[in-house]
């Protein structure tokens, strides 16, 4: 069963889902199993097809991912943002201050999230060349982002997150991963939302954005 969306509607209201998500409520393997299905029709550079979805669903391995996804979180990884970034962040009273809201539920219960997928892919990144980077993250984010869509209609929350970028290496060790080989991409939370209705978000302007013939 899925719900009744039109195609813009399920494109415009996949939203990042950290409080409504279902903390008492599995989901069942055969869901997640048709998410993975329609993800892995995704475009993929030179039909290489080197995407992996890891699902974590066993409560005493959560616990040892979620312990892992916390201490990542403590460690404020990434870039911080730059002057050009800062009033698009605050271009709307409230959007981030709702969204770290989201993030300290997120990081207070992540051990009750029902289950966790990590999508990886075969190759690593670091010094590669910038047309090797496209192919590898061109071939694993239209996956995901497949995925996520899939897991909307299906009344299913997600949320992409990055935390395991500062402990990869110990996440991978978790989840006998071979690090050397294959990257983890995200990390991301699964389970049912607590309602289905949700709205598109407010964006900067397209004329912001969009631009035509030239910069």
């Amino acid at each position: 069963m899925t719900l009744d969306l039109t195609p813009d509607q399920l494109l415009s209201t996949t939203r990042a889902v950290r409080k409504r998500l279902d903390l008492d409520r599995p989901v069942p393997r055969s869901l997640i199993e048709e998410c993975v299905d329609l993800a892995t029709q995704a475009p993929t550079g030179r039909n290489r097809q080197r995407w992996h979805f890891i699902v974590v669903t066993d409560p005493d391995r959560r616990r040892l991912v979620g312990d892992i996804f916390r201490r990542a979180l403590a460690t404020g990884g990434g870039q911080p943002p730059t002057e050009r970034d800062l009033p698009r962040m605050f271009a709307h009273p409230g959007s981030m201050e709702r969204i770290s809201d989201g993030l300290r539920h997120l990081h207070d219960n992540i051990h009750r999230v029902p289950a966790f997928v990590v999508p990886a892919i075969e190759g690593r990144t670091e010094g590669a060349s910038v047309l090797d980077q496209s192919m590898t993250w061109g071939s694993i984010l239209p996956a995901v982002w497949s995925f996520m869509l899939a897991a909307r209609a299906r009344g299913l929350g997600t949320v992409w997150t990055s935390a395991q970028g500062p402990l990869e290496r110990e996440l991978a060790d978790a989840l006998q991963v071979p690090y050397d080989e294959v990257m983890l991409a995200a990390f991301i939370p699964l389970a049912f939302t607590l309602g289905t209705e949700f709205k598109p978000a407010r964006r900067i302007p397209r004329e912001q954005v969009l631009h035509w013939e030239r910069w």
